[in-house]
């Protein structure tokens, strides 16, 4: 059982809600809190605190666990973490320690859990909980999720299915990784206008639906807060749209890929995750 404070159920009877738990790790805040899995809300407060640095895997893990001490919840615990996770190992780390990579995250986290642990990148929670929650609901074919920030993390679900792990930020465009013109540190950086900088954003989204045909986009990141400075300087052919769950994206798509684990019709590729 992780936790004490805030419970994962409500009420009783037919009414009950159906709650799980996500934990987001990113390169300055850990958060946490208690999902509402049929609507996609928060059912607690939401939990933050400061991440660790360095950030070593048992730095990290103490804070996960202080995060979810103050969550009570009992079961699978879904956790984001900023880059490639494979059967629940880590194999890239940008914005953590490097001594992530080739560290299993759900054997390091599980024990100060008590919970079987589902991990998965945070691109693609964040992807999955606005295909089921937010802008791509309802959506069929391929749903393209672009995270606009320090730099581009991209989700592609098919049809409500994750195909984990899409690096596509990393596509070289113009003899240059797309994260280098297209990203908002870039932007800052580099002291581009809004309009110089969505030109960059929209030679990267057209070379992404060249290559990939998508049904939709959804942009989001910090940036999506400032739709009115950039969103429709971009023309596409592929259909646009801003990401609704804002910062709450990746706890709840992490609740959602942890209540889900083992479906193969909903939560894609987060079922190949590991639950140690």
């Amino acid at each position: 059982m992780a936790g004490r404070k805030n419970h994962s159920t409500a009420g009783t009877g037919p009414a009950r809600r159906r709650l799980g738990l996500g934990i987001d790790i990113g390169g300055t805040g850990i958060k946490g809190a208690l999902v509402d899995l049929d609507d996609g809300s928060l059912a607690s407060d939401r939990v933050r605190i400061d991440t660790p640095q360095p950030a070593t895997p048992a730095a990290v893990a103490k804070t996960v666990g202080e995060v979810a001490g103050q969550l009570e919840h009992t079961g699978r615990v879904g956790v984001t973490f900023p880059g490639v996770v494979m059967h629940g190992t880590v194999q890239t780390a940008a914005n953590v320690d490097s001594s992530w990579v080739g560290t299993s995250l759900t054997d390091t986290l599980t024990p100060v859990l008590s919970s079987p642990v589902i991990a998965l990148n945070d691109a693609d929670a964040a992807g999955l909980a606005e295909v089921r929650y937010g802008a791509g609901e309802d959506r069929s074919g391929l749903v393209i999720m672009v995270t606009l920030g320090t730099g581009i993390g991209t989700a592609l679900i098919h049809d409500g299915i994750l195909v984990p792990n899409a690096e596509l930020g990393h596509l070289e465009i113009d003899g240059h990784d797309a994260e280098k013109r297209a990203s908002v540190s870039a932007r800052e950086r580099r002291d581009m206008s809004w309009h110089q900088w969505a030109r960059h954003v929209q030679r990267y989204l057209r070379q992404l639906e060249k290559l990939l045909w998508p049904e939709l986009f959804i942009l989001g990141g910090g940036v999506s807060k400032q739709p009115d400075k950039w969103f429709d300087e971009i023309t596409t052919r592929t259909p646009r749209v801003i990401a609704r769950l804002a910062n709450n994206a990746g706890i709840v798509g992490a609740a959602l890929a942890a209540a889900e684990a083992g479906s193969p019709a909903r939560s894609g590729g987060a079922r190949q995750q590991d639950e140690s």
